[in-house]
Parts: C-alpha cells; sequence; structure tokens
C-alpha cells in the first residue's frame, strides 16, 4: 500500500473521530452590511469575501470537543494549483509582533509565499507547519526545502489549548476541501474560540472592487480576530456605551492581549514591495475599529497577488523576464479598498460569532440589537 493512500486513510479515520462537522451560524446572526454597518465608499464584491479575488480558495475545520476543546483551521490557498510550484509574490507586516507566525523571514527575503497560508490556535502552530510541509511533500516527489506560512492568535479562555487538539488530518482536511463562493463566519475554523474586545471573535470576511477607470481590481480580506481595545463601529463609541472596554472590567482581566491575523488577497499585479505597502494599510481599518495592539498582541498581515503576470513558475524563476506590475502611482484606490475591507471583516467576525461555552467560561456574542441602538443614537444610522 502506498504512503499516500495510508495516509489518507489515517486523515480520513481521524477527521472522523474528531471533527465536529461545521455548523451553520443562526440567521439571527446577520452581516454587518445586512444591518446597513457597511464601510466606506466603495462596492464590495458578489460574495463580499476573499474568495471575490479570483483563484483564492478557503476551506475549515472547525473542532468542538467536549466541555474544553474549542478551536480550529482556517487555509487560504492563493490558488487551486501546485503552489510550491508556482509561488505567488507576497508580504507580511507586523503591526505588534508577539505572535507566532512561522515563514516569516524567508517571505520577507524573497517576498513570495509557496504553501497554502493556514490559521489556528498558538500552541497548535508547530503541528499545523508540518502538516503543511507533509502537503508540500506529497505535491512535490523532489522537494528538499519549503517555507510553511502559519499563523495563530491564543484562543486558550475558551479551547483547552494546552491540549493542541489540532492534528495533521484537520489541516490537510482544511487544506484539501478548500473552496471558492461563501465563506462561513463567526465562531467557526480558527475562529472557533478566540474572543474579541470581550465578546465573542471569529473569522469574518469582506471585500472590495474598484471602480473601472481605476483598474478594476478586487481586494480581498480574511481576519482572525481575538483582541482587544474600546470598540467603534463606524466611528461609534459602542465599548463605552455597552460599558465593555479596555481598562474597564473586559474578560481578559481588562489587559486587552490578544492578536489579529489579517490575510489580504488581490488580483492587482502588485510585487511584494507594494504588496508590503498594501499590508501596512490593512492596520488602518484595524484601527478604525478601536483595537489598542496592546502589549501582548500579535497583530500581523499576510498579503499576497493572484495576478499571473506576476506569478513566480519555474520559468520566471530560471531566468530574466518581463513582468507586468502596477506602478507606485496607481496603488492608493487599493490601499482605500484594504482599509475598508479590513474594517467590515472584523465587524463581520463580530456579528456572525454567537454566545460560546468553552474552557473557563462563557463568552457572549457582540448584542446586535444594543449595537443597532447605539448606532442610532449615534446618528451613524
Amino acid at each position: 500500500m502506498s504512503r499516500f493512500i495510508v495516509r489518507l486513510l489515517v486523515t480520513c479515520l481521524s477527521l472522523l473521530v474528531l471533527t465536529v462537522p461545521l455548523r451553520a451560524q443562526s440567521e439571527d446572526r446577520p452581516r454587518a452590511r445586512d444591518i446597513g454597518v457597511a464601510p466606506g465608499v466603495m462596492a464590495p464584491g458578489n460574495m463580499n469575501a476573499i474568495t471575490d479575488v479570483p483563484g483564492v480558495l478557503v476551506g475549515q475545520v472547525t473542532l468542538r470537543e467536549g466541555d474544553g476543546v474549542r478551536t480550529g483551521v482556517t487555509a487560504i490557498l492563493p490558488h487551486g494549483g501546485n503552489l510550491f510550484r508556482d509561488k505567488v509574490p507576497g508580504a507580511i507586516h507586523v503591526a505588534n509582533g508577539f505572535g507566532k507566525l512561522t515563514g516569516i523571514s524567508q517571505v520577507k527575503e524573497l517576498g513570495e509565499i509557496e504553501t497554502p497560508i493556514v490559521l489556528t490556535c498558538t500552541l497548535c502552530v508547530p503541528r499545523a507547519a508540518d502538516a503543511v510541509m507533509t502537503h508540500a511533500i506529497d505535491e512535490n516527489p523532489d522537494l528538499r526545502s519549503v517555507n510553511p506560512v502559519v499563523g495563530e492568535t491564543n484562543d486558550g479562555f475558551l479551547n483547552d489549548i494546552r491540549s493542541r487538539p489540532v492534528t495533521e488530518a484537520h489541516v490537510l482536511e482544511a487544506i484539501r476541501t478548500a473552496s471558492g463562493g461563501a465563506v462561513e463566519e463567526g465562531a467557526v475554523g480558527a475562529g472557533t474560540g478566540t474572543v474579541t474586545f470581550g465578546w465573542k471573535g471569529g473569522i469574518g470576511t469582506s471585500s472590495r472592487v474598484l471602480p473601472g477607470a481605476l483598474g478594476g481590481y478586487t481586494v480581498g480580506v480574511l481576519v482572525q480576530t481575538n483582541y482587544g481595545g474600546v470598540l467603534q463601529i463606524l466611528g461609534a463609541p459602542v465599548g463605552v456605551e455597552l460599558d465593555q472596554y479596555f481598562l474597564r472590567d473586559a474578560l481578559d482581566r481588562g489587559d486587552a492581549d490578544g492578536s489579529i491575523m489579517i490575510v489580504v488577497a488581490t488580483d492587482a499585479p502588485l510585487t511584494d514591495r507594494n504588496l508590503e505597502r498594501l499590508a501596512v494599510r490593512a492596520v488602518s481599518g484595524l484601527a478604525r475599529t478601536g483595537a489598542s495592539m496592546t502589549n501582548g498582541s500579535g497583530d500581523y498581515v499576510i498579503a499576497f497577488s493572484t495576478a499571473e503576470s506576476v506569478r513566480r513558475t519555474p520559468e520566471r524563476r530560471a531566468e530574466a523576464h518581463m513582468v507586468e506590475v502596477l506602478p507606485n502611482d496607481r496603488t492608493s484606490p487599493l490601499f482605500q479598498a484594504v482599509a475598508e475591507a479590513t474594517e467590515e471583516a472584523i465587524y463581520n467576525a463580530l456579528f456572525r460569532a454567537e454566545t460560546t461555552t468553552g474552557h473557563r467560561g462563557t463568552v457572549e456574542a457582540l448584542p446586535l440589537e444594543r449595537v443597532r441602538e447605539v448606532l442610532r443614537e449615534q446618528g451613524v444610522r
């Protein structure tokens, strides 16, 4: 029996035993835009998701086991082909570096991403990285070195994080089942056990499409939210009005520590240098939500381009070649788009997440009716 078949059987058995299927989010937990919370001036894509960027796929595995395990895996694939063979230009920006993001030095050095981007919980990063290497090795018989990109946030309040429940099988399943179309949000995948501003956080996504006169490019964002501060929605002081915020009475003892992983995709033909500039602007969207980026917060942005003209194919890596890229003077609309999409993706994570009970207690969902009242009182909508 081949190694591939053995691994497939082990994967299937592990998933049957350990994985709770993704559950549909409650219909009374709308996305932000459904109740009029639509940041910015640009239009979203058809799905208002990172998968609006052509070729981008997302797969998720959610783990809910017993009273303590509340975690999972979210995998983002820049395209559905062999990423190690056909690498994409990429960049990473660190707003605050209290985190465990693997692969960062090589991405910064070479400006390219050669594996799926995987998000999970803090103590699950090494196993997830090993699984990403397994995926790359299985696809590339001659591979001798690979740079897995795996990010995390710490879900240790709701999740029994010391049990390190994420296995190779879970990561491979998230990669294998990655698809386009709608992306499930809230307390799913890598966001199953996260907490944001003292309320239940999770996975959120959004996109923006530039007008045709500005190139018609799409910018998509996916976030794993697990951070603190003073929540603002469209500028309204929601955290203050709801009496839950940094230095007040947060679930994390008022220190607002946590993290956020922001993944940015675009079909604009950007170099890794301009992708880093794009990643920096995503932080402005994070700031609009009231993030403090505290001492113990890991705040990272991973950006990549799916444009064929800038893809790092074996032929292009072998010799000098011509590359069609967007010039600096045409990047500003993309910067506006990524700020808007990041802000809305974070709102979607909060709006869609449901009240969750786990390892050390219960985290309530953001009370949307009270949020609506605050927005009306503040004249926002």
